[in-house]
């Protein structure tokens, strides 16, 4: 478990939110058309996951093209350059190729300048925490000069089978970003960050094939291992046992407790798990913020894209304290408290 972040004291240092962008993309997928395949409805779908569409990228549209998006959205709502970013971190299982990362896709497409340091992480559906925990902590160590853009962004429509109503129906594809930098106050910005794996269970959640250990041949393709599987049950289980003690923990480390809490904006995993950690945690649909209905499971990029959301929506306030919660495939949970 790695935690970061200002205990006691406020330091000199804070990194905050500048800008918020996102961008789903234009084909919106019905429930009964990705549940026909399946075997399923939108009633059966809606009633076990509160999901009434979700949007996937065209056929030529990839990862990099819904981050770039996303990227300049958040860019032009910090009113910052491209050119003086130090800093892109790209979060993603859906790469556009094994090689090179995706974010220097973004980089070159975005235009940033060439000293602009870019790389991926791969943290599944808590990857934009492990990016933003990242991007934050290198902020910081240089005195919190310089920008990073932060980018969840996901195209899982790809890696579906669309004949397992476990998956096909949960997902969707989109990207969510920030820009960090200096913060407004010093009592503003990113107080905190917790990242933990649970790799005993990294099972739950996982595409077998494609990778060193099963290489894509004829044979595993005939077999679906390339395709995203996931234990339904484990993972609602995992949810349940290990994030609402963890956000407590987390929150009571600064004397905080889910009440302090203006906005909680998690991963938008299923709706049905979302209303049971909402009411587990007390924090209501007033202050839990999501996408779902719309939108779907979009992965990585499922965090960003609420925080979007909940951004121009105006109801975000300065001063107020703004929850991050990640968690999916490794096992992982990622937090992040904010002062807005």
């Amino acid at each position: 478990m790695i935690t970061t972040g200002i205990h006691g004291a406020q330091n000199a240092v804070s990194v905050g939110v500048l800008g918020t962008g996102s961008y789903v993309p234009s084909h919106v997928v019905s429930n009964d058309e990705v549940g026909a395949p399946a075997g399923v409805d939108h009633d059966w779908i809606f009633g076990k996951t509160g999901i009434r569409n979700r949007r996937w990228a065209k056929p030529d549209e990839a990862t990099s093209d819904l981050a770039v998006i996303a990227g300049r959205a958040a860019l032009e709502n910090a009113g910052i350059r491209a050119a003086q970013l130090s800093l892109i971190v790209v979060a993603t299982s859906t790469p556009d190729q094994p090689q090179p990362p995706t974010a220097a896709v973004v980089a070159a497409e975005l235009r940033a300048d060439h000293g602009t340091a870019a790389f991926d992480v791969n943290g599944v559906c808590t990857g934009f925490l492990f990016a933003l925990t990242t991007a934050q902590s290198m902020l910081a160590a240089t005195a919190g000069e310089g920008y990073a853009l932060v980018i969840g962004a996901d195209v899982y429509s790809r890696i579906l089978n669309p004949e397992d109503r476990r998956t096909t129906i949960l997902f969707g594809d989109g990207a969510g970003a920030v820009v960090l930098g200096p913060a407004a106050g010093g009592d503003r910005g990113v107080l905190a960050n917790r990242l933990a794996s649970y790799a005993a269970d990294r099972h739950l959640i996982e595409v077998p094939g494609g990778g060193s250990r099963i290489p894509t041949t004829a044979e595993t393709l005939a077999e679906g291992l390339q395709y995203f599987t996931m234990n339904g049950r484990g993972v609602r289980d995992f949810v349940a046992e290990n994030v609402p003690p963890a956000i407590r923990e987390f929150l009571a480390e600064r004397d905080l407790t889910p009440a302090d809490l203006a906005h909680f904006v998690p991963h938008q995993a299923n709706g049905r798990m979302l209303e049971n950690l909402s009411a587990e945690l007390g924090v209501g649909a007033g202050r839990t913020w999501t996408t779902y209905e719309e939108y779907g499971n979009t992965g990585s990029a499922s965090v960003p894209i609420t925080l979007d959301r909940a951004a121009r929506s105006g109801r975000l306030t300065a001063g107020d304290l703004v929850l991050l919660a990640g968690f999916g495939g490794g096992m992982a949970l990622g937090l992040s408290l904010i002062r807005w």
